[in-house]
């Protein structure tokens, strides 16, 4: 069970202002628990006692910061059900994905822990010509400064880590505001960074309304903004940042490709987990299924099938597969996209009802390539099955998307992975497994409306830096 309330987080410490935000069971729809609000004032006193912090974070040593990141792994894995538990009810997350991403929460912070010593830098000789001859140089990296992140209600852990661990790693301060759906998760990483020796003002977790935090973006006091939500917002945010380097993870409708060479019944199961694994609310979910002619029907049936037989029900369940979406007023979008596609033409394979916050996983073909259940991003449980014949017709429909994640590949074909990875126009291509995954240590991002920059602790902890140069003469 939740607390019965729960403080933000500032300058370090928790601070039980007001009751404001409720915080529903995304199942029950009964308010679960409530949280501190913080109001403008608050976030401007956040973003100054990072300021302040600044020089005292980036003179840690990286003994001292390897320590705090160690520490957040032993309390995370004390408190796993905990954790686990607050993500089935705030997210609606089926209890087994929540139970997995508290395992990545803790992988995310043990590698930055592991990040946080080996910092290096290089020598660089300068006496490329006689002008140079006695001059040498070097480069390391500095921590930026204060950085603000935001983050979503999909993964209220992982992705809330995902910031701010590598911060923890190189030294920066931070203010951070997590989804108002789902702040539980974030104020758990707070209380347990309350613990440490952090320096005064080296962190704030303020849950707040979306319109009280330009602040967060537009404030030229602090030196990144990295943020994980809708291609929408995160772009409009971006053009409000002003000077400072932004990163963003945004959206996508990806695609895998299943290819005549398939292991199918493999490709079956991985694609069901792609596609409604946390009932599809992932930016790198399989929406769009693309496969050969020549096994198209035979997957086709295999995969229905195995949707049919998917359990729907209560998260807290641990037998069920599906669970709600983050709202009622979400499922009812997606419940609309799903009968303008039919109305276009499109045939319903399996699912398309909804209760509530409760859609069926749902399987369409024939799906108009202009419909919104094709070029949109679904946020949901729903996929659609296209037939292709030339591989390099298949390559063509991935990159015809306006987003570009990740793209998913079934072939044991050399030739076409190497193809297929020199053409796609995406972050990650993934061979003999679906777009969907991801582990915390790689380069993961997107191109086109999928966002700028790598997350992935170590390509993360790059962003939160800067090279600082050093050229030393050697009088002759």
């Amino acid at each position: 069970m939740l607390n019965e309330k729960y403080p933000y987080y500032l300058a370090n410490e928790a601070v039980f202002a007001n009751e404001d935000l409720k915080v529903t069971d995304k199942y029950s729809g009964e308010v679960a628990t409530r949280v501190a609000m913080a109001d403008t004032a608050t976030i401007d006193a956040a973003i100054q006692a990072a300021c302040d912090a600044e020089q005292a974070c980036a003179a840690m040593a990286a003994y001292e910061r390897k320590a705090i990141l160690e520490h957040c792994v032993t309390r995370f894995r004390e408190r796993f059900d905990e954790l686990a538990e607050s993500l089935c009810i705030e997210a609606g997350k089926p209890i087994k994905d929540a139970e997995g991403e508290v395992s990545r929460l803790i992988d995310t912070f043990q590698i930055a822990a592991e990040e946080s010593v080996r910092m290096t830098g290089e020598i660089q000789p300068l006496d490329i010509s006689p002008r140079a001859r006695g001059y040498v140089g070097m480069w390391k990296r500095v921590p930026i400064g204060p950085c603000s992140f935001i983050s979503p209600f999909n993964f209220p852990l992982n992705l809330t880590a995902h910031k701010v661990a590598p911060a923890l790693a190189v030294g920066c301060p931070f203010v951070l505001k997590p989804a108002s759906l789902t702040p539980i998760g974030a104020l758990i990483i707070g209380e347990v960074l309350a613990e440490t020796d952090l320096p005064k003002g080296a962190f704030s977790i303020l849950p707040c309304l979306r319109t009280g935090a330009n602040l967060f973006t537009e404030d030229e006091r602090l030196k990144l903004l990295s943020f994980t939500g809708s291609p929408s917002v995160g772009w409009d945010l971006k053009n409000k940042a002003g000077k400072k380097p932004v990163v963003l993870e945004l959206g996508g409708n990806a695609a895998v490709i299943v290819d005549a060479d398939a292991d199918l019944n493999d490709a079956v199961e991985r694609v069901i987990f792609g596609a409604f694994y946390q009932s599809g609310q992932s930016c790198i979910g399989v929406q769009r299924i693309i496969v050969h002619d020549k096994v198209y029907d035979t997957f086709k049936q295999k995969l229905v099938d195995k949707a049919k037989n998917l359990v729907m029900g209560d998260p807290k369940d641990p037998k069920t597969f599906i669970g709600p979406m983050i709202s009622e007023k979400e499922a009812t979008r997606l419940h609309s996209w799903i009968e303008e596609a039919v109305a276009e033409g499109a045939s319903v394979l399996c699912g398309g009802q909804r209760d509530g916050s409760m859609l069926e996983a749902t399987l369409l073909e024939d799906v108009d390539a202009k419909s919104k259940a094709n070029t949109e991003e679904a946020f949901g449980p729903l996929a659609n099955l296209t037939r292709f014949t030339d591989f390099d017709e298949a390559l063509e429909l991935v990159n015809a998307s306006q987003f570009g994640l990740q793209a998913g590949i079934f072939t044991r074909d050399l030739y076409k992975m190497q193809k297929a990875w020199d053409t796609l126009e995406v972050g990650g291509v993934i061979i003999g497994d679906v777009p969907s995954w991801r582990v915390d240590h790689m380069p993961y991002g997107g191109v086109k409306e999928s966002g700028l920059g790598r997350e992935g602790v170590k390509f993360a902890m790059e962003d939160m830096t800067e090279i600082r140069n050093l050229v030393i003469r050697t009088p002759s």
